[in-house]
């Protein structure tokens, strides 16, 4: 992994832990120069009331996980800007222009990511987004006031700029909705508990966890049993259809991590394995024919549990990448 995505992928992991309130010290810092990110904090929820609509300035390289209205306004010819959005797991995020002054004919741009991208690496991946890659880019210069509001697919979402002009810019909302039935998902925290359900869908749903962790599997249900046991197979879950699989990497598309389990026989748990790793996956494979179902737990990783592993682990794998 090179060093300027690794540094890109710590970007990631510094922002959503200070957005969690994890490092006490940054948001007193961040409290004295009133920095948005603050606004996650316990005593500072999400504001419902349109007249009580949150807003800030974006910053060129930025992570927003509230909702709100920002603000990009260039005082320097800015080429290379990025913003991250984040919902919790049951959301959706919709991305609105309210105005936008770029200079499209003179090399600004401005597009919406269907889900986030680091170096070439997708989240979520190819082979997991319902939409074609070149369909999950929404570029304001080509469709203009068309597509005033872009909603994702997911509860991560991205925007790319170029404001070449000081002066220019853009201000956009973003809002979230209720995701019935969440797929594809990347955690706002390195701890936590989740049910991932695919009903009928023919498409495979990943949760991403960016950090290393122990994943605990307290339930799994596949609909292809009905009732009857399978014989188990040599070649693994491949050949059923209907699976979940663990992987593990420190990049951030799930088809390019390494595969660490699969599991496509149901249980009531627990099942755990500890994966050092910068980035975890737990990932459903649906044919469509049946409702599957997988509850399962996540902690972060100790850091004498990196030094020292023991038990059911993965660490050669991805620790000499840390």
């Amino acid at each position: 992994m090179s060093s300027t995505f690794k540094l890109q992928c710590h970007f990631i992991l510094i922002l959503l832990m200070a957005l969690r309130g994890e490092s006490r010290h940054l948001e007193l810092r961040e409290r004295a120069d009133h920095d948005p990110f603050l606004r996650f904090s316990a005593n500072l929820k999400r504001e419902p009331a349109e007249e009580q609509l949150y807003r800030r300035a974006l910053r060129c390289l930025d992570m927003v996980s509230l909702q709100g209205q920002f603000t990009f306004t260039a005082n320097r010819p800015q080429l290379h800007c990025a913003a991250f959005f984040i919902g919790e797991p049951e959301e959706f995020i919709t991305i609105h222009y309210d105005l936008v002054s770029i200079d499209c004919q003179g090399g600004d741009f401005l597009k919406v990511f269907d889900g986030w991208i680091l170096k070439g690496e997708k989240f979520p991946s190819s082979q997991d987004h319902p939409l074609p890659t070149a369909e999950r880019y929404i570029d304001f210069c080509e469709s203009s006031l068309s597509r005033r509001s872009i909603r994702s697919s997911q509860n991560v979402a991205m925007i790319f700029f170029r404001v070449q002009e000081p002066g220019n810019g853009f201000t956009l909302t973003v809002k979230t909705k209720p995701n019935l039935f969440p797929c594809n998902v990347i955690s706002q925290t390195p701890n936590g508990r989740f049910t991932l359900v695919v009903p009928h869908q023919h498409r495979n749903c990943s949760f991403s966890v960016i950090y290393p962790v122990a994943i605990k599997i307290s339930d799994l249900t596949l609909g292809h049993l009905n009732g009857l046991q399978l014989k188990k197979s040599s070649a693994g879950c491949g050949g059923v259809g209907d699976f979940v699989e663990l992987l593990g990497g420190n990049g951030l598309d799930p088809s390019k991590m390494m595969p660490l389990a699969e599991l496509c026989y149901p249980f009531h748990g627990p099942a755990q394995m500890k994966i050092g790793c910068d980035n975890t996956v737990v990932r459903m494979v649906s044919s469509g024919k049946h409702t599957n179902r997988v509850t399962f737990e996540y902690r972060q990783l100790e850091p004498y549990e990196l030094e020292n592993p023991n038990g059911n682990s993965i660490r050669e794998l991805c620790l000499s990448h840390l």
